[in-house]
């Protein structure tokens, strides 16, 4: 029976079949030279031939790939491929590549120090941000970062939806096997989940790259993740 992999990388993807072979070939170049056992799962979907894409790779990369034509969220598809993981180290990268892989040599060392969970963040120290944001989208994260707080709580976290975040094997299995939440506000949720379960969680600072792609609708998104930011703090989210 060949070991499990030391780390498991889910990629989730909607209609990214201009970046998916760029990223997972990517990936493969950072970890094989340096030794790491590794999988890769990509959660796609829509409908442009992403997972066809990624699939095509599966002669000479460890990928696995799952999802649907339809919409069903980015939680979604991280639930599912976390719960289909096998390593030591479970995390998710997105497929765009917004952090690059190189990153996972800070988030490693601090799981021998004792953390169960260890997030990219762009906002705590050593973070770096390589392009600069439209103004609408940083006065939303900071309406955001106002709502959050005293409604969800999750003190000492300075950045919840930075899409770099890692858990120990056991550790993603238990939060994702009680996750509900389907759309963007699953990190808050999982984060949510782990503090109230009292693992240990570590923020570091991450190189983040923004290419002005994003997938919120700026009025219906934003009133779904608010309503789901409800159903967090009361205890209300279903599958």
């Amino acid at each position: 029976m060949s070991a499990l992999p030391r780390l498991s990388l889910i990629v989730p993807a909607f209609n990214e079949v201009a970046t998916i072979q760029n990223t997972l070939h990517a990936i493969r170049d950072y970890l094989e030279p340096r030794g790491f056992a590794y999988e890769l799962i990509v959660s796609a979907d829509g409908t442009d031939g992403t997972r066809e894409a990624a699939a095509e790779l599966a002669g000479e990369l460890p990928v696995t790939v799952m999802g649907a034509p339809q919409r069903r969220g980015k939680g979604r598809g991280v639930r599912e491929g976390v719960l289909a993981a096998t390593g030591e180290v479970v995390g998710f990268l997105d497929a765009d590549y917004k952090v690059a892989i190189d990153e996972i040599e800070k988030v490693l060392p601090w799981f021998d120090r004792g953390y169960d969970v260890v997030i990219g963040s762009r906002k705590a120290a050593g973070a770096a941000m390589n392009a600069r944001r439209p103004w609408y989208r940083t006065l939303g994260s900071k309406g955001f970062a106002l709502l959050l707080r005293p409604l969800v709580g999750l003190r000492g976290i300075g950045d919840t939806q930075c899409g770099f975040k890692f858990f120990r094997g056991p550790v993603a299995r238990d939060l994702f096997g009680r996750q509900r939440i389907d759309g963007y506000m699953f990190d808050v949720e999982v984060l949510s989940l782990a503090l109230r379960a009292g693992y240990k969680v570590k923020e570091i600072g991450v190189s983040w790259k923004d290419d002005g792609d994003t997938r919120l609708q700026l009025v219906s998104g934003n009133w779904k993740n608010m309503k789901d930011l409800f159903r967090i703090r009361f205890g209300r989210a279903r599958r």
